[in-house]
């Protein structure tokens, strides 16, 4: 039995990564409120190398529509301004010299529709992933069944303890995407 908890725990740790990802892809979306999480991507050059944004400015959140980006050089200002004008993130910096600040706009009902549907993709990209490490789990137990002699009856407790697992990820897959989509659409 301890084998076949051991294809339970490998399949229930496939399906946290998948949430963790989710959760990580879903901090990424723009959902008109000011948030810290859209500059993880921005990479600073700082002393010829490019480095998180983190590691050369603290980041604070006055209010819900303002992103303080305050440099700990006052020297790597220009180069913080030139990573967030070529980063994805869509927001022009208003450089004060001292600080940056980042002005989130609000968002179109055009453009929320459009981030919602992003979040959905990004959701169905968990649920493949976390319905994955469920056919792997199931797999294996079917191959030890044949191969290593486990009890029919233990393979097919397992087989159902997976389903309950998976079930468990999906719902919560269903929960982020939901809490995401309340997000956005709230104007």
């Amino acid at each position: 039995m301890a084998d076949a908890k051991h294809y339970v725990n490998g399949a229930e740790e496939k399906m946290q990564f998948a949430i963790d990802y989710l959760d990580e892809q879903l901090a990424h979306i723009r959902a008109g409120k000011a948030n810290p999480r859209i500059l993880d991507s921005v990479k600073v050059m700082y002393y010829g190398a490019p480095v998180p944004l983190s590691n050369v400015a603290s980041v604070t959140v006055p209010d819900a529509k303002t992103i303080l980006i305050t440099p700990w050089e006052k020297g790597i200002i220009k180069d913080i301004e030139k990573a967030i004008m070529n980063s994805e993130i869509g927001i022009t910096p208003e450089n004060n010299g001292e600080m940056i600040r980042l002005g989130i706009p609000p968002l179109t009902e055009e453009r929320r529709k459009a981030l919602v549907k992003q979040s959905k993709q990004e959701a169905e990209t968990a649920k493949v992933s976390i319905r994955n490490a469920r056919r792997d789990a199931i797999d294996s137990l079917k191959k030890c069944v044949k191969s290593e002699g486990m009890p029919e009856d233990v393979e097919k407790d397992a087989e159902g303890e997976v389903q309950k697992v998976h079930d468990k990820y999906i719902k919560k897959v269903d929960e982020l995407l939901a809490a995401k989509e309340k997000e956005i659409m709230t104007v």
